[in-house]
């Protein structure tokens, strides 16, 4: 029988324009005191140890490691790191697990994106033979999409401005969001992405604890059990996609379980308006879903980060009893390149 895994606690920073009195270690802290004190565990009570984050949004090589400081690392720790958003770090804790090698596991991402030029330093996951050397950035790219959208029918500019009110309305009830409330829809950053479509450029971090079968019902009152994770990827050139679709993202929810039965709340990293419709066709959607009642990452979007608090905020939701069965999706690369998806459950009440 496969190991039964849960996520039993999530923290995360309050996400701001800029942390510039805080390291990444500093940022990170509160977020690790916080995830621990909700199970009561230590940090040498915990069997695995896995981060995301970027060495390019830091600057600097191998710059995880000073973040082993915040954690704890001595006694020596059995501990690994994805350079990716932490919901893919969460997916190497969960593999963990389910080998039994642990029964516990802290997962945590950051990213701190206001030292540079964000748009820039997304260039560096592009094709390097054919699409970095003409230095499109990332909101360019996804404008693209967003044009495709709107010549394919699926969509048009009031539509997509009415996603980005809805999210930054939802997020009026997260403390922790960037952006909160009405948002001007702004001007064209690039033709037909307005501001108000684009994701807030900020600091911040998050955690999660995952726990197995006894365990987790120890720790936590509700789990929200992991019933299906999976991801899948898109070809690396653009010119080979169709972007008005994402066929990683079905693929992965189809893997994962999504569509065995309806879910109640999707938490889906759309840090684009436009991606957001992708998404709903892909994942099929229905409107009696409740999605991205956070806010999503139209309301706060830590690099690195931002796919894992999908998760932890589905995961919250359950353990407070306002849903039963969520999907958490995340994305990394250009217009949605990479999809992650978890279809997380609580017990029957």
């Amino acid at each position: 029988m496969t190991r039964q895994i849960a996520v039993v606690a999530f923290a995360q920073s309050d996400h701001r324009r800029t942390t510039d009195e805080l390291s990444e270690v500093e940022m990170l802290m509160p977020v690790l005191h916080e995830v621990l004190a909700r199970t009561g565990l230590r940090t040498a009570d915990i069997g695995f140890t896995c981060s995301g984050s970027s060495d390019y949004l830091a600057g600097r090589a191998f710059s995880f490691t000073m973040t082993l400081d915040g954690v704890g690392a001595w006694p020596p720790i059995s501990e690994s790191h994805v350079e990716m958003d932490g919901a893919f770090a969460l997916y190497e804790a969960w593999s963990k697990l389910l080998t039994g090698d642990a029964d516990t596991a802290l997962v945590y991402a950051y990213g701190k994106s206001s030292p540079g030029s964000l748009r820039d330093v997304l260039t560096r996951q592009l094709d390097p033979y054919y699409l970095a050397p003409l230095w499109p950035d990332s909101v360019a790219l996804a404008a693209l999409q967003a044009q495709a959208l709107i010549d394919a029918g699926d969509t048009d500019e009031p539509a997509l401005a009415a996603i980005g009110a809805r999210s930054r309305a939802a997020a009026t009830a997260n403390p922790h969001a960037q952006l909160r409330g009405p948002v001007p829809q702004g001007d064209h950053l690039v033709r037909p992405l307005r501001t108000g479509d684009c994701p807030p450029i900020g600091d911040g971090a998050a955690a999660v604890i995952l726990a197995a079968g006894d365990r987790a019902r120890q720790l936590c009152a509700r789990p929200a059990w992991i019933r299906g994770l999976d991801h899948r990827i898109e070809p690396h050139s653009l010119g080979a996609r169709d972007l008005t679709d994402s066929p990683s993202a079905r693929l992965a929810a189809e893997q994962a379980g999504a569509f065995e039965r309806p879910v109640d709340t999707a938490e889906l990293h759309a840090p684009f308006s436009s991606q957001e419709v992708v998404l709903r066709k892909a994942l099929r959607l229905g409107e009696e879903v409740v999605v991205n009642p956070s806010g999503g990452a139209l309301a706060a979007n830590p690099v690195m980060a931002a796919g894992l608090i999908r998760i932890g905020e589905a995961a919250a939701r359950i353990h407070r009893g306002a849903c039963d069965r969520a999907l958490a999706h995340a994305t990394s690369g250009p217009c949605l390149q990479q999809n992650l998806v978890a279809v997380l459950e609580g017990d029957p009440r």
